[in-house]
């Protein structure tokens, strides 16, 4: 089965791989099958930072918390790879602040806020607040939503009257 990948022209990786995004997208209501391309795509790219996106938001929307999180942990370490970031936390930050409208920076910010998530899911709840703590501390704009996960993550449990 080929698809057409023209529309997707911004996405840069090989036309087979783009077909196997297609296929896992058009099988979407068989788990397996459509799990099956995403699964061969990941194969043959690698830790390709497109392919890693599309495969955390499959698992993610599949309900696979931890494949996804397994994926945004790929795409973490892929990006502190290229772009050469320290893992310590306090040497982190300030690259992140004076870099955050870079687009490998963003795409790791979102991919860190979105590992505080599907933490969350998980029902890693401390890890997650942490997370989304440190994302929500250079978020002023509050484009990775970490504000309001660690919102949710913090409120008060309500009392029944």
């Amino acid at each position: 089965m080929q698809a057409n990948t023209n529309k997707f022209s911004w996405f840069q990786v090989p036309e087979d791989i783009k077909n196997l995004l297609i296929l896992a997208a058009q099988t979407w209501e068989n788990t397996s099958e459509s799990e099956n391309y995403i699964q061969q795509a990941l194969a043959q790219t690698g830790e390709n930072t497109d392919v890693l996106v599309a495969a955390y938001r499959f698992f993610y929307y599949k309900n696979n918390y931890s494949l996804a999180l397994q994926t945004t942990v790929k795409l973490l370490d892929k990006i502190k790879e290229i772009e050469n970031l320290p893992d310590e936390w306090e040497q982190l930050k300030p690259i992140l602040v004076n870099r955050k409208e870079d687009p490998q920076i963003r795409l790791y910010l979102n991919a860190y806020a979105a590992s505080g998530l599907v933490l969350a899911k998980l029902g890693a709840v401390e890890q997650a607040k942490e997370i989304s703590a440190k994302v929500k501390e250079i978020d002023e704009k509050h484009d990775f939503g970490a504000g309001i996960l660690l919102d949710i993550l913090t409120r008060p449990a309500e009392e029944d009257d």
